[in-house]
């Protein structure tokens, strides 16, 4: 039997493949940028169709490079983007309109007004989500709206809404007329606000709420399982598509934290913070989320989850809004030539803040600039941001009851930035762990496709094979720290559209 698994990782900035082998390794990997589209302040589309071409060019590039072909596949795990949403035909397979990113902030005062109905409790009791446009709900109550006879034609059953996994899954698997599988993963589901967490089904209350067709929503299935086959045509050979999580819950996955308590913080475009809560949901308390970290044979296991819109998507306004750098990595060097920032705090609300502050009108700012200040402290205060806010996100989990982490694993193409990863150690006051595979997120759909096929024995199998590359001990002093995060705190404070209090 064949010991290799192909992941399709699906982002908000690429879209990439890279093939496993059965101890979980990266043999070959290809990657497409991806256009992205703004029509108009805080809004973010995608072109749907750009990224099923790009798929499928990355997927067929990538087991080219691994010297293998599509017989030798053994399964095919997919992790996307999550909350993107796309409506298409279900009879053709077209879509109706550009995806609406995660990011996006068209429907901010849609979601404004549901919680002036006091809506709030109820959507965050079903759902664990804060009512907020960067979910899928209301994304798709405005395509249905502004798109010339969507509604009437999505109460008919004539379209589909799917995260990118669903639209990809629905491709993979023969498209329009043919055999196309509607469906997704209840990770997936879980980021909707359509989905009630503890009965695993699609809640008809929520549709009312938001204005949804039930015809239009997948089936949700387990995230580790068959859920069809990718045609002959992509890879000269049917693969069983058997794997499929959200990217942050796929990232946890490939972290292997298996266990209540287990932390691991991703570092891509934006930041997102998982911590495992076992087999019960616990209701935040601190604007965190609760959401399902994965679902296994039927078993949901779920986590508490701290949200940063903007990470390296800041590093990627440095290079291409002010040309600071030319390249991401250049930002290590830079950061380290200056002791430290000397009071220049970047706060990076592009667009708007997530967790735990959940204001989609706060902007961004970079505040405390002198006639001394040049590009390195400009530089050290992007990354640093990233830590302050990671550490806004730790200690709302620890406000929650979640226990305080013995190392923070970490993971995201901005973890090889060493300079970071000690910032963080030092701003959270935690151990943080560098696994030798930082593409954890393609490396957890593959696990999950892998498990359901056999190429991996079980999670036990999963969690010896995390091997940590380095780990980065604290070495800031209190006091330090502590100024540094009150001054963060101060910035944050001057951006907010909602002052406390």
């Amino acid at each position: 039997m064949s010991k290799f698994v192909l992941a399709i990782d699906q982002g908000t900035t690429s879209s990439r493949a890279i093939v496993f082998d059965g101890g979980g390794l990266p043999v070959a990997v290809a990657q497409k940028e991806l256009t992205q589209h703004y029509p108009a302040d805080g809004w973010v589309e995608h072109d749907a169709e750009e990224i099923w071409r790009d798929v499928q060019s990355v997927m067929r590039e990538a087991v080219a490079k691994a010297g293998l072909r599509g017989g030798d596949i053994a399964a095919i795990g997919i992790t996307n983007q999550r909350e993107t949403t796309v409506v298409w035909e279900r009879a053709s397979g077209r879509p109706i309109h550009r995806a609406i990113v995660w990011q996006d902030r068209r429907t901010a005062e849609t979601c404004r007004q549901k919680l002036a109905d006091g809506l709030g409790n109820h959507v965050q009791q079903k759902t664990g989500l804060l009512i907020d446009s960067y979910f899928s709900a209301t994304k798709i109550a405005w395509l249905l709206d502004h798109v010339p006879g969507a509604r009437a034609r999505a109460e008919k059953g004539e379209l589909c809404f799917g995260t990118i996994d669903s639209f990809l899954l629905f491709r993979l698997t023969g498209g329009p007329g043919k055999t196309g599988v509607h469906a997704t993963d209840a990770t997936n589901a879980s980021r909707s606000m359509l989905f009630d967490i503890h009965a695993q089904a699609w809640d008809d209350t929520l549709l009312k709420v938001f204005d949804v067709p039930r015809a239009m929503l997948p089936e949700v299935k387990d995230c580790s399982g068959m859920f069809g086959a990718a045609t002959p045509d992509i890879l000269g050979h049917a693969v069983p598509v058997a794997g499929i999580a959200g990217d942050q819950q796929a990232a946890l996955f490939g972290q292997a934290c298996f266990q209540p308590g287990m932390v691991k913080s991703t570092y891509g475009t934006g930041c997102f913070a998982l911590v495992n809560i076992g087999d019960k949901p616990v209701r935040s308390e601190n604007r965190l989320l609760t959401t399902v970290a994965y679902r296994l044979n039927g078993e949901t296991t779920y986590a508490l989850e701290g949200s940063i819109f903007v990470a390296g998507a800041a590093v990627k306004w440095l290079r291409d809004g002010l040309h600071l750098v030319k390249d991401a990595a250049e930002t290590a060097t830079l950061a380290a030539a200056v002791p430290e920032t000397h009071g220049v705090y970047l706060v990076p609300a592009f667009v708007g803040l997530g967790a735990p502050y959940w204001d989609p009108d706060a902007r961004g700012a970079l505040l405390g600039l002198t006639l001394d200040a040049g590009a390195a402290h400009i530089a050290r205060a992007t990354l640093e941001s990233v830590a302050y806010q990671t550490r806004d996100l730790t200690a709302a989990m620890k406000s929650d009851g979640a226990a305080s982490p013995t190392a923070l694993r970490v993971d995201g193409g901005m973890v090889a930035n060493d300079w970071l990863c000690q910032f963080l150690a030092d701003m959270l006051d935690v151990a943080v762990e560098r696994p030798k595979v930082i593409e954890t997120t393609a490396l957890g759909a593959a696990y999950l496709a892998g498990l359901a096929e056999g190429v991996y024995s079980g999670l036990d199998a999963v969690a010896y094979g995390w091997h940590r590359e380095r780990r980065f001990e604290p070495r800031m002093n209190a006091a330090t720290r502590q100024r540094l995060y009150a001054g963060w705190q101060d910035a944050v404070g001057r951006v907010l559209s909602r002052k406390p209090g």
